[in-house]
């Protein structure tokens, strides 16, 4: 694992290019930067400035080559690359509050952002007008969206929202692609209909993920809970409470396995083997031996009066020194990832590897 820190600010996310040679970081202000590796250095090379307000999703197709960008100022630009410099485009996303949220799609025809009007916007490219369209899902979601994933088919999108649902929806447009074949999650999809809704989160579903095969659904609440749908066992859902602070990503890493991080600054591996069988694996990051340097009288004193204790370090002895804010993927097949990143409100970006 490598640790690089992008300067002070806080992390909000982040997105990989296809080779994983560059990265698109937002250091929780109104600009994305991208930053090239070389040798082992992160240089920036370019910024993305057109949005107004606090950047809240980013998201880089790998084959298309453009970024989806999403900020508080409630509006969505898709940036193309033109003879070295990006190029925004305004997408018509129709919304009155702050967007939260923003995903392409597996086929990269249409993305998919969340936001604060309570709805998501669906949106796809129409050639005629040479513009970005969006059709909007409202029905039945009653508070902010704040995750979203979409399944292997292209036309399922989950969404996790602070009322406490997490809900699976069809996202099917006709006017761009063909009709879905059925799935373990119901075979009509016309857009917009819902194809599972589950109320009892216990807290604000931070995010959602759909595994390898679409058939299971992932997702982890404030109330620190992780939680697994199952469509191939008629959508029955297991749900952990942990003893942990809540967890505010979670991505599967193979067919079997999850890895969940937030609060506590470390990532968390869960296995889920079956309705029932959501269990706790292990702790993904090793602590740092910290070295027992001499301490004077005096020092000794002064930290015993000021802080009731000891020791001299404020530093956690995990990687990130403050909380986790997103999970990606970074080298391996989706049923079996071998690097992921994590960037944290300590302004550090970390690649993991996972040991199979």
């Amino acid at each position: 694992m490598s640790l690089y820190s992008f300067g002070l600010e806080p992390l909000s996310c982040h997105a990989w290019n296809k080779d994983r040679t560059q990265i698109a970081v937002s250091p929780n202000n109104n600009v994305v930067n991208i930053y090239e590796k070389k040798g082992k250095e992160w240089v920036k090379i370019h910024d993305l400035t057109e949005h107004s307000g606090r950047i809240t999703g980013i998201d880089w197709a790998p084959e298309s080559n453009r970024i989806v960008t999403c900020a508080s100022d409630r509006n969505a630009y898709v940036w193309t690359l033109k003879d070295g410099v990006w190029k925004p485009t305004l997408v018509l996303v129709r919304i009155n509050r702050a967007a939260t949220c923003v995903k392409w799609s597996p086929l990269e025809n249409k993305f998919a952002l969340g936001s604060g009007a309570r709805l998501i916007s669906v949106c796809y490219f129409e050639k005629e007008n040479d513009w970005w369209l969006s059709k909007h899902i409202k029905k039945p979601i009653r508070s902010t969206v704040m995750s979203l994933n979409w399944h292997p088919n292209n036309i399922l999108l989950a969404a996790g929202s602070a009322d406490l649902y997490c809900r699976v929806f069809s996202a099917y447009i006709k006017d761009i692609e063909d009709k879905p074949g059925p799935t373990a999650w119901g075979a009509k999809m016309p857009f917009g209909e819902v194809m599972l809704e589950h109320k009892d989160c216990g807290g604000w579903v931070h995010s959602v993920s759909f595994s390898p095969s679409g058939d299971q659904l992932a997702w982890v609440a404030h109330n620190s809970s992780i939680a697994v749908a199952d469509a191939a066992q008629g959508k029955e859902v297991t749900q952990l409470p942990t003893s942990r602070l809540p967890l505010l990503s979670v991505l599967y890493v193979s067919p079997t396995e999850m890895v969940a991080a937030g609060h506590d600054c470390c990532p968390y591996q869960y296995t889920y083997k079956g309705p029932g069988a959501l269990e706790f694996v292990k702790k993904l990051d090793i602590p740092k031996q910290s070295s027992k340097g001499s301490m004077s009288a005096m020092q000794h004193f002064r930290n015993l009066d000021k802080r009731a204790t000891e020791e001299d370090s404020n530093e956690l002895d995990t990687l990130h020194q403050n909380s986790i804010t997103q999970l990606c993927v970074v080298s391996g097949a989706k049923d079996k990832v071998e690097k992921y990143s994590s960037v944290g409100l300590d302004g550090a970006m970390v690649i993991w590897e996972f040991k199979h």
